[in-house]
């Protein structure tokens, strides 16, 4: 019967440190500040280093257009 308490408390113990751990992570937003202050400067800096198409000079011919096939 001991030892059935003491893991009972034990286990209590574990999961009261483990809810009050994620209570503080939504009551202070720390998963919010995280991607905020780590996360999303990490991706503006990969994703602003890509070469991308320049669509500025790209030729603008009005009087061409893709053959469209609307019997299929």
């Amino acid at each position: 019967m001991n030892k059935i308490c003491k893991f009972f408390l034990k286990l209590f113990g574990i999961l009261f440190v483990v809810n009050a751990a994620l209570f503080a992570v939504f009551f202070f937003d720390l998963d919010g500040k995280l991607l905020f202050n780590v996360v999303e400067p990490f991706l503006k800096k990969h994703y602003d280093n890509m070469d991308r198409k320049d669509t500025l000079k790209a030729p603008y011919e009005i009087d061409k257009f893709p053959k469209y096939d609307f019997n299929s």
